[in-house]
């Protein structure tokens, strides 16, 4: 025992678990400002304050050395040139541009972001910013008692964050996903404070091992990294929305995602044959139940060997790829990071003749356990490796794949730590650094390797591509899923916040395991599951080894009719969710929203964890626990009418709403529209026609909306080829007016004309569209 030995007098034994005591920046000696950064001198470490725009700053101190300014991987936006006051006495300096103000507190030095107002954003505490002699960088803030907080990327638990500590390590975990379960696979430290009513954001760009503590302390919170740099940003807001935007500004959005990627996916662990894909595949189709994509977990790999099909359980490949794209079915197969160690692998052959894998700093190759046995870790922080991996991917897009699902990228190894050692030494595209440093990127360089290669690779088509790890700046390149959550009705519950807290977090294509990865389903959990699904981001349904297949017709016809509606409505819905899809590749802000996003003002929304919103104008209800077929639902500002029942609910009201188990409540606010097209065939899925819905008002109600369509397959949406209708509605006591005040591109549909049906219209109420008084049969033509 080392008790037994001078261990037990180690002077290290007499530090605290968090390596030492708190040393503060101290008092302010000189600043200076070099270009569009100010830097400032203090008695214990340096800081450097630059705007990025007029209403994002970034602080950034270095308790060693000058602050670096460069070099993140997550942000791509460049500082802007901004107009700056600056104002001094003897106890404060003030930055200021025309949409917020930096105040610099001298003696100690201390930092308070104010917005144009002068209203408080974020402020330091008596304790401010400072280190520890581990290394340890930490900011202290005030929390004001009505803070609510929102984002942290994926993390269990409520939606309001206010009273919990999270920490930002990429950990594979298997066992149940409880509310205290902490950390997960993603790593995205940002997140959003709402106080009455306005908003603001923090983005603490730092990928050591980081925690943000809301819990500790009744009036501060915290954020601290093990390592690097204090290094955070601050968006102004002030509403929920324009926080959002700042914030993908600067780590970027997600590129329209093929429409086939946001259907229905079927998947297990693992459809282990050729032959039984083409059994599903088939019953899909004779069961008329639509299916996009198919997922191939590890079994279709010879001996779990990445890049490789097993030729017995999988023998022709390339035919299976092309028969099921016939059926209007794509597949996906799973790649994950780990290369087994074989010297008569072709794979691992290259990454050890060319130098390409993960190694300890005096030169040896890192090995860990997975799927494969031991196996070698490409090194993603390297340019190099980020080429050939992604130029490996040929293997897959020369059989006709277009999408791919990374796995254990966290880097999930099978040790105690469950990662990489942290003492591995990356390249770092000539900045070498530890696996400490680095682990929480792993997946998301590994994420960039992929989607840059497939997109190469597949001649101006659009490449798709889900992973399980991920960094802040994910969402340029992958979707999301939550990973191994389990079949109870308590992780259908969680997997709402879930979702909406990672679109809060700039990540719009997300969703969890449909009827739960682990344990076994039945057949009411995964019917209400499915109806969820329907209206999550990403939508697929996947289940683990040993445990009952849940395919929809798994538990009888009446079940299956059921969740065939559902899923059909998906695509029925698909001109809407792909408009509003379009929407967050521009601005950032989510398909699946939180009440609280659209009804900032409105404080029974800021923990409604079990309803979501579609877009600004649909709320989703469903029933989250079984054997219920009554809820509550609560209703903000408006008018909204039930979407299956046609009855309308008076808003800031809670009403008790019946649903059967073939029913998910879903409210449509009058006053405004939705686009729809009609389900034909899974082997055909482009709509042939387009008809929008509008639930007329007579409250005076003003809406605008952007409906927008392209090819759903190539890039030719960046040119001009799509089709964009900027509609606005307007209602009132005597008229119903539809007007497109624009349309943009040159992208023609089959469609010619869009169908308008008024729900709700009522006696004397006119119908105007582009100026005309309508008749009976309401159209816009396309121009």
């Amino acid at each position: 025992m080392l008790e037994d030995t001078s261990f037990a007098i180690h002077p290290g034994k007499e530090k605290d678990a968090e390596n030492g005591p708190y040393y503060d920046i101290g008092k302010l000696l000189d600043h200076k400002k070099i270009d569009n950064t100010y830097f400032f001198n203090c008695e214990n470490g340096k800081v450097a304050i630059r705007f990025y725009t007029d209403i994002i700053v970034q602080v950034v101190m270095n308790p060693t050395d000058e602050p670096k300014m460069e070099g993140s991987r997550a942000v791509i936006a460049l500082p802007e040139n901004v107009a700056v006051e600056e104002q001094q006495n003897e106890a404060h300096l003030t930055l200021k541009t025309d949409k917020l103000e930096v105040v610099i507190k001298k003696s100690p030095f201390r930092i308070t972001i104010n917005d144009h107002d002068g209203r408080e954003l974020v402020a330091e505490t008596d304790r401010g910013m400072g280190f520890k002699k581990g290394g340890e960088v930490i900011a202290y803030k005030v929390m004001h008692d009505n803070d609510h907080f929102y984002g942290f990327g994926e993390k269990s638990g409520h939606l309001d964050k206010r009273g919990e500590k999270y920490e930002m390590w990429n950990t594979d975990v298997y066992a149940p996903h409880n509310p205290e379960t902490d950390p997960l696979y993603e790593s995205i430290p940002y997140f959003m404070t709402l106080r009455e009513g306005r908003a603001h954001g923090v983005f603490f760009d730092n990928t050591f091992r980081t925690v943000f503590d809301m819990k500790s302390e009744e009036n501060n919170y915290s954020f601290w990294a093990e390592g690097g740099q204090l290094d955070y940003y601050v968006f102004a807001g002030p509403e929920p929305k324009t926080v959002l935007e700042q914030y993908t500004h600067l780590t970027g959005r997600m590129p329209l995602p093929p429409k086939w990627a946001l259907g229905y996916h079927q998947s297990r662990y693992s459809y282990e044959s050729e032959a039984e894909v083409r059994e599903l595949a088939k019953t899909f189709i004779e069961h008329g139940i639509p299916l996009d994509a198919i997922h191939l977990d590890i079994h279709y790999m010879n001996g779990y060997r990445v890049f490789t099909f097993d030729s017995e359980r999988f023998p022709t490949p390339e035919k299976l790829i092309a028969d099921l794209r016939e059926m209007g079915i794509r597949i996906i197969p799973i790649v994950d990071s780990g290369v087994k160690k074989d010297p008569e692998y072709h794979i691992y052959q290259e990454g050890v003749n060319e130098d390409l894998f993960c190694k300890y700093i005096e030169g040896a190759i890192y090995f860990g356990d997975v799927w494969p046995g031991t196996s070698a870790f490409p090194d993603f922080t390297d340019d190099k490796v980020r080429k050939w991996w992604g130029d490996k991917h040929q293997f897959y897009t020369d059989l006709g794949i277009e999408g791919i699902w990374n796995d254990m990228n966290e880097p999930a190894v099978f040790n105690e730590t469950k990662t990489m050692n942290v003492a591995v030494m990356h390249r770092n595209d000539g900045n070498p650094a530890t696996h400490r440093e680095l682990h929480n990127i792993y997946g998301f360089l590994m994420e960039e390797a992929t989607y840059e290669g497939m997109k190469d690779q597949l001649e101006g088509k659009r490449p798709f591509l889900l992973t399980r790890a991920g960094y802040a700046g994910v969402q340029r390149y992958a979707a999301v899923w939550t990973g191994d959550n389990r079949s109870f009705w308590e992780h259908l519950q969680m997997s709402l916040p879930m979702v909406m807290n990672l679109g809060l977090s700039g990540v719009p294509l997300a969703g969890p395991d449909v009827g739960g990865f682990a344990h076994d389903t039945n057949a009411e959990l995964l019917t209400r599951w499915t109806q969820v699904g329907a209206f999550t981001p990403f939508f697929r349904n996947h289940s683990a080894l040993g445990f009952k297949y849940q395919e929809p017709w798994q538990f009888g016809e009446i079940y299956e009719t059921m969740m065939k509606k559902y899923i059909r409505m998906r695509y029925e819905w698909m001109p809407q969710l792909y408009s509003l899809f379009y929407q967050a590749s521009k601005t950032g802000i989510p398909v699946m929203r939180p009440l609280m996003l659209e009804f900032p003002d409105d404080e029974k929304t800021y923990n409604l964890n079990d309803q979501f919103m579609i877009g600004d104008n649909v709320i989703v209800a469903p029933i989250l626990a079984p054997s219920i077929t009554d809820r509550a639902v609560y209703l903000p500002e408006g008018e909204w009418v039930e979407l299956f029942t046609d009855v309308t609910y008076e808003g800031k009201l809670t009403h008790l709403i019946h649903a059967e188990l073939d029913h998910m409540p879903i409210f449509v606010k009058r006053g405004s529209a939705l686009m729809q097209t009609d389900w034909t065939s899974n082997t055909n899925k482009t709509p042939k026609t387009m008809t929008m819905h509008v639930y007329a008002s007579d409250s005076d109600e003003s809406y605008r909306f952007t409906f927008y369509d392209d090819d759903g397959e190539t890039f030719e949406y960046q040119e001009d080829g799509f089709l964009e209708l900027d509609i606005e509605l307007k209602s009132s006591a005597d008229s119903v007016v539809i007007n497109v005040l624009q349309q943009n591109g040159v992208f023609l549909p089959v469609y010619k004309e869009i169908n308008v049906n008024i729900a709700g219209l009522m006696e004397g109420q006119r119908v105007i569209i582009n100026g005309e008084t309508s008749g009976e049969k309401h159209v816009i033509p396309l121009k």
